[in-house]
């Protein structure tokens, strides 16, 4: 990933679906903050397209109260003041030809000449098949002289057919190296940093196999429940939600092999082929390794059928068919509603094959405990084991701790959008998604989702708010011998 933009000329940001959430929350503020640290082509322009009737001035005026609200530690008026004035608005409908003739006319005017563009589409997913093509039907796809991306938000699809139907939609006009799939879990510094401790740190990566590494947990907890995303919520589920890409991601990136390099295709060729060496779980199997919950007063929630089996909660126990992880399970959780937000990553070591040291009757060895908190604690702990002072024998886990805020200060993270947008702009697709990885992910989901619509489903437990889920995912653990272990948020 490069970190500096020489000769860049990226010229226009359009951004479709522009008046929406997205834009005003995330992306404004992303692109704002480039600006700030000088990290945008030195001629550029930003374009909203949207159904929202703004002039050039309502719509800065509406992206000022973005800043204002959910940006303000970032917001400085002067350089907002110069930064505004590259914003500028096309009202118009995703489907009319006649307002793509308006784009493009208004694009002409402020580029004056060839340039590059960037087309990002924060719009519901049902939109990008008819964006693209209207693009390519308007001329508006491909340049001889200048570069024409496409950013695409998740989701990709809601199956494996889905996707593969959008990919086919998307590729009638973009070719796949014009395609930037963007799932913002891969924007985190912290998740980007999986691969330097693994990589560039010799210790871990001697027992990162079968050998040493008992299993391997993922949790990605949210605190809130549905909210306002209740009606899609229901349609969806935390399988699509959660599972199909944020987790697996941090699976492919926590078990995947060494790159050759560090450039994009060597890394996503690498995460493609972990991701195809997960071992199905068949539709009949489903019970035996997954959990499915659903948090109390979910049903009450607008736009929830009153019989809803939506889960917003899953455990999933499944093992990665390859050389170096054969037998290891890997337990991924997520859900709604839960005690505490934390995001992590977490390798339980195995306990050492013969202990000389004497212990107290019924007293039980601690693995050693490795935890990437991806957020918010965002660090790196392990646990280990000290001998306590004046005591013959007698051991107590400590811990050695690494965290962001402490070493490199409280303001150096910047949001997952600034690094997905800054590394879009310099045309590098190292953290973006490939369409082979998106279709090998659904193919461990689909059976599943099957599964869970069979009379082979597990029970759809009820769990309290503010608790760690159904019992059922601990006894999904207990069946091997281990528990669900948290590290993130623990420590002070």
């Amino acid at each position: 990933m490069t970190e500096e933009h020489d000769g860049a000329k990226l010229a226009t940001v359009v951004i479709f679906g522009a008046s929406g959430d997205l834009t005003q929350r995330k992306l404004i503020p992303a692109l704002f903050n480039l600006y700030c640290k000088d990290r945008l082509p030195a001629e550029f322009n930003i374009v909203g397209f949207a159904h929202t009737g703004f002039s050039d001035e309502a719509f800065r005026e509406h992206l000022q109260e973005g800043m204002q609200q959910f940006a303000a530690e970032n917001y400085e008026a002067a350089a907002w003041a110069s930064f505004a004035r590259r914003l500028w608005y096309v009202p118009g409908s995703f489907d009319k030809p006649d307002d793509y003739a308006a784009l493009q006319a208004k694009l002409a005017t402020l580029e004056d000449g060839a340039a590059d563009r960037l087309y990002y589409l924060a719009t519901a997913p049902r939109f990008f098949p008819v964006i693209a093509r209207q693009l390519g039907a308007a001329g508006m796809a491909r340049s001889d002289q200048a570069t024409r991306q496409l950013i695409v938000e998740k989701p990709f699809g809601s199956d494996l057919a889905s996707a593969r139907e959008l990919t086919q939609a998307l590729h009638e006009v973009f070719d796949e190296g014009q395609i930037y799939r963007i799932d913002h879990f891969l924007g985190k510094e912290t998740a980007q940093n999986i691969l330097f401790l693994r990589f560039a740190n010799t210790l871990f990566e001697l027992g990162w196999n079968r050998d040493h590494i008992a299993n391997v947990q993922i949790t990605v907890a949210e605190q809130v429940d549905v909210g306002h995303r209740a009606g899609y919520y229901d349609q969806a589920g935390i399988l699509r939600d959660m599972f199909q890409n944020h987790l697996l991601q941090l699976l492919a990136l926590a078990a995947m092999e060494p790159p050759i390099s560090f450039a994009a295709d060597a890394i996503r060729d690498e995460k493609v082929k972990l991701l195809a060496s997960i071992r199905p779980i068949a539709p009949e199997d489903v019970a035996l390794h997954t959990v499915r919950g659903q948090y109390e007063g979910y049903r009450d929630a607008p736009g929830v059928a009153a019989d809803s089996q939506t889960a917003t909660y899953a455990a999933v126990r499944l093992f990665i068919d390859n050389w170096r992880w054969q037998g290891v399970p890997f337990y991924l959780r997520s859900g709604k509603a839960l005690a505490q937000k934390a995001t992590e990553i977490l390798v339980e070591f195995r306990c050492p094959p013969h202990l000389m040291f004497p212990l107290a009757p019924g007293q039980m060895i601690e693995s050693n405990i490795l935890s990437l908190c991806i957020q918010p604690d965002e660090g790196v702990h392990f646990k280990f084991q000290a001998k306590v002072p004046d005591t013959v024998a007698q051991m107590r886990p400590v811990n050695m701790e690494f965290h962001y805020d402490d070493t490199f200060g409280q303001t150096v993270i910047p949001d997952a959008y600034e690094r997905l947008l800054f590394d879009a702009i310099a045309g590098d697709k190292t953290l973006f998604t490939r369409s082979d990885g998106i279709e090998n992910a659904w193919r461990f989901i689909d059976p599943i989702l099957e599964g869970w619509s069979s009379p082979a489903a597990p029970p759809l437990a009820t769990y309290a708010r503010d608790s760690w889920g159904p019992g059922a995912a601990e006894e999904l653990l207990r069946q091997d011998g281990h528990s669900w272990l948290l590290t993130c948020g623990q420590h002070d």
